[in-house]
């Protein structure tokens, strides 16, 4: 009895420091993402930035869009993508000069926001959209 006692504390330890890694991990991802870069400012902080200087220039239209391509990621990562996403979408506005973010900028921000792995998923969204993604093809990365 004592034996099989033993056995699971040192499973339930073994658990427990898995979770904590897992939780840790993500936590120091965070922390890297609020480091400072060479510019002296931080990813989250331009994100942040380009999500501020955009704001006005979303359109219904495109805030609906940008919530049905986020709708795969799972919902507990859900904000931190869109947050990610729509920066990205910002920072593509603002370098073209554009007055309002259009599906155009809302694609290509999105495309350039998404890691390479998610591609497939990407695609398969944007066709699911009747969105002709052949305009685009330059933004995604080689296979």
């Amino acid at each position: 009895m004592s034996v099989i006692g033993d056995i699971l504390i040192v499973l339930w330890g073994f658990l427990l420091l898995g979770l904590m890694g897992v939780g840790g991990f993500f936590m120091f991802r965070k922390f890297l993402k609020k480091w400072p870069k060479e510019d002296g400012v931080s990813a989250m902080d331009w994100e942040e930035y380009y999500i501020e200087q955009t704001k006005h220039m979303w359109m219904d239209e495109q805030k609906e869009l940008l919530e049905d391509l986020v709708s795969p990621v799972p919902e507990l990562f859900r904000d931190v993508a869109k947050q990610k996403i729509a920066g990205k979408i910002g920072e593509v506005a603002l370098r073209k000069k554009r007055k309002i973010i259009t599906q155009d900028i809302l694609i290509e921000g999105y495309i350039l926001a998404t890691p390479k792995r998610d591609h497939k998923f990407l695609r398969k969204k944007l066709n699911q959209r009747k969105i002709d993604i052949s305009p685009y093809e330059y933004l995604f990365e080689p296979e």
